[in-house]
């Protein structure tokens, strides 16, 4: 019985932690990245239009790695500005994460 409650708990708090990160990345990407890649990752807004950012979906950026997504956030790239410093490391990894799931 004590097992199943443990099973239980832990399943709970797996569950919440999964939520909890899908809502702080979403939240942080409606921030700081939507305005130009748009709410689905098509940057098929005006600001993604006139600076020219790439689509999540695009073959360039789908064959990318994490450590390149990562490097392209801190760094920047082209127009997009660089969000070291402005972002922690795991929030990055976060956003990393979130942009694989609008790539499908």
């Amino acid at each position: 019985m004590v097992k199943q409650f443990a099973g239980a708990c832990l399943m709970t708090l797996l569950a919440a932690g999964t939520a909890s990160f899908a809502q702080d990345a979403a939240a942080t990407y409606k921030a700081k990245c939507q305005m130009c890649h748009g709410a689905t990752g098509m940057a098929d807004t005006p600001a993604g239009k006139s600076t020219k950012a790439r689509p999540f979906n695009s073959p360039d950026v789908t064959k990318m790695s994490d450590d390149d997504l990562i490097k392209v956030i801190t760094d920047g790239h082209a127009k997009m500005p660089a969000y070291k410093g402005k972002l922690t490391d795991a929030q990055i990894k976060d956003l990393v994460a979130y942009i694989h799931t609008l790539q499908k």
